[in-house]
């Protein structure tokens, strides 16, 4: 059996984030192939080329992060019809300086959750079209891949066995994670 690394990134640094519950649903209903790793953003600074010369600790971590995963999953909220500063910020990071894009032919999936009634599809049609422009073959783009966190299956009481239902029902589980079939993309 072939293991496969994903590492997933959290759109909202928040700690009591839904979209920080959806994804470790996700990393419990992922298959036993899929080795799941957070990638963190929260200690990068603002972008600014001013850095291209030399990154700092945080930048080098991160972008080793990023090449250290044959795909990644990201998982967001959508603020303001786009996606949050920081994953944008974090996205800036990884795909700076020219010629060293971090997501060049690396797979990625988008998912996300909100209160709102459409959920995260604007966010998500967002991110798409900055991961496309970043050359990162996308796996999801046929799935509906936006939850409303109104739903009975998505509550906020902390629990996550009934989303974990929900996503399971709702065939959510190969959303985002069936990066094997894109795997050949990055080589």
């Amino acid at each position: 059996m072939t293991t496969h690394k994903v590492g997933y990134l959290i759109g909202s640094l928040a700690k009591g984030s839904i979209n920080r519950k959806l994804a470790k649903a996700l990393v419990r209903l992922a298959p036993p192939e899929l080795e799941m790793s957070e990638i963190s953003f929260k200690d990068l600074p603002l972008y600014s080329y001013d850095y291209d010369a030399d990154y700092p600790p945080a930048g080098k971590a991160f972008k080793a992060a990023i090449a250290a995963v044959d795909a990644v999953l990201f998982v967001t909220p959508e603020y303001n019809r786009s996606i949050p500063g920081g994953l944008k910020n974090a996205i800036d990071w990884a795909s700076r300086p020219y010629g060293t894009n971090s997501f060049t032919r690396k797979p990625s999936a988008v998912i996300g959750t909100s209160p709102g009634a459409i959920g995260t599809a604007v966010a998500q049609q967002n991110l798409r079209s900055v991961l496309s422009f970043c050359n990162s073959p996308q796996t999801n783009r046929r799935f509906p891949s936006h939850l409303h966190a109104g739903l009975p299956c998505l509550h906020r009481k902390g629990s996550l066995s009934a989303a974990e239902r929900c996503l399971e029902q709702d065939d959510f589980r190969p959303v985002g994670l069936k990066f094997e079939s894109c795997s050949k993309l990055n080589s």
